[in-house]
Order: C-alpha cells, then sequence, then structure tokens
C-alpha cells in the first residue's frame, strides 16, 4: 500500500519511465464513485447491499448466492446489471432505481477538490457506470456544481459498462473528445488500459493507508490490482492535492 505523503502525488510505472504528462491536457475525464469522493467514504458499501439484495430477490436465491453471482457478474461483465441482463434477462430499469437508492448524506462538501478542478485548464466531463440521477446527486453534496460540462452514465452507454471499448468510443465521439489530449481519473486500473491505448493520460485513484482495514472492507483483490500497470501514467491517493500538483505546472 502508498504510504501517505502529501508531497507525494505522482508514482511511476511498473516500467520505471515516468507516465504521461498533462500539459497537452485540453479535457478532463473523471470517473464518479470512489474517484471524486474516498473509498473510506460508505456509499459504495450501500450500493452492494442494494445489488445483493436486488439479485437476491430477483432471482429467489440465498444472499450468500447472491454475493457470488454479483461478484462474478461485476468481474466477467463490468457491472453486475450487465452479467443479469445477459444471463437471466433482467429489465434495466427497476434495477437502476433500486440499488442507487442510497444515503448521499455520508459526501461532504469538499472545497478543495473543488478549487483545484477549477484551476485545470479546459474541459471537465464525468464518465459513469452509474446513472446522471446518482452522479447530479454526488455532484451536489460535493458542491462540484459548474465544474462539469455533462455527464456521460450507464444509459447513454447503451447499459454496455466500462471497460468495454465501445462505451470509450461512444463517449469520446458524443462529446468530440480527442483522447491524445486528455487525461482520465479511474479508482479501477482495469477502466484506464483503453483509454492509455487511446492515447489518455491515466491516473489510478487508491484508497488511503487508513482506509477501513481488509475484513470491513467491500473492494475485492482485483479491484485494488493493477497500479504498477503499464497502462497507468500515475497513482495517487489525495485526488485534490494531486490536482493541485498538475495545476501549478
Amino acid at each position: 500500500m502508498l504510504g501517505y505523503n502529501p508531497a507525494m502525488k505522482i508514482e511511476r510505472t511498473s516500467a520505471g519511465k515516468a507516465g504521461r504528462g498533462f500539459a497537452h491536457v485540453e479535457t478532463w475525464v473523471f470517473d464518479l464513485d470512489n474517484t471524486l469522493y474516498p473509498h473510506s467514504v460508505d456509499v459504495w458499501r450501500q450500493v452492494n447491499e442494494l445489488i445483493r439484495n436486488y439479485i437476491a430477490n430477483y432471482l429467489k436465491v440465498s444472499p450468500d448466492e447472491a454475493t457470488r453471482i454479483q461478484k462474478d457478474y461485476y468481474l466477467r461483465y463490468g457491472t453486475s446489471m450487465r452479467g443479469m441482463m445477459a444471463e437471466h434477462a433482467m429489465p434495466h430499469e427497476d434495477y437502476l432505481e433500486a440499488v442507487h437508492k442510497i444515503d448521499h448524506s455520508l459526501i461532504e462538501p469538499n472545497p478543495a477538490l473543488g478549487e483545484a478542478i477549477g484551476k485545470l485548464p479546459g474541459r471537465k466531463l464525468i464518465l459513469t457506470n452509474g446513472t446522471r440521477k446518482h452522479a447530479d446527486a454526488i455532484v451536489a453534496r460535493l458542491g462540484l456544481h459548474g465544474h462539469f460540462e455533462d455527464t456521460f452514465d450507464i444509459i447513454a452507454a447503451e447499459l454496455e459498462p466500462k471497460p468495454a471499448a465501445q462505451t470509450y468510443d461512444k463517449f469520446l465521439r458524443v462529446h468530440g473528445v480527442k483522447p491524445e489530449r486528455s487525461a482520465m481519473f479511474e479508482d479501477l486500473a482495469r477502466n484506464l488500459e483503453v483509454p492509455h491505448a487511446l492515447g489518455m493520460t491515466t491516473t489510478l485513484i487508491i484508497p488511503r493507508p487508513d482506509f477501513t482495514p481488509p475484513s470491513e472492507r467491500t473492494r475485492l483483490d482485483w479491484e485494488d490490482a493493477g497500479r504498477d500497470a503499464p497502462f497507468v501514467d500515475h497513482v495517487t491517493d489525495d485526488l485534490a492535492g494531486f490536482i493541485e500538483t498538475i495545476a501549478k505546472r
């Protein structure tokens, strides 16, 4: 685990070379959950529980079996929803509404993040596997209104989640984004492989070292993997501080 050091904002790739820089970037693309707010905020645990409960009720299985199915589909399909649609012909509308009925009040305003993002030159966009409604609620709680031009959500992606290549292609096309002049911030390394291949500068957001102990965590091993992957240019556990270092250059 990366030791927390406010001065340590930029890591190096597994190849030992400095990752791509940011001087050329004119479009900044942000994931939503566990990226714009810290991993330590209990929002994603709520979503996990709601997904498990929905699957258990829909398939008439035990909570333990629902959890197994949930994690399996998440890994194989990008989202549990996509797996349920593919394997069980589940309609998506009720599912999306049910799994985002969470307590957003756990998310506190983050003026430091807003100030940092405001210093970045160019456009800012959100690219999420969640819904626009969920994204709007998160952005409102963080106090980031006015910083983002638009949100590209799972509906805009025609229900095909990251890391599917066609999702990034559609996002870039819809918003007229030039990948070679863009940067992406994301908490799952596998979701950065395609953007990097397209030419984007990539930054992986990892949990702080004081994050919830492993015995109480909902994150899976593969979700924490990949920080040394060649398609990860930079790694940070402090998004606001990291962006400040970019803005000062």
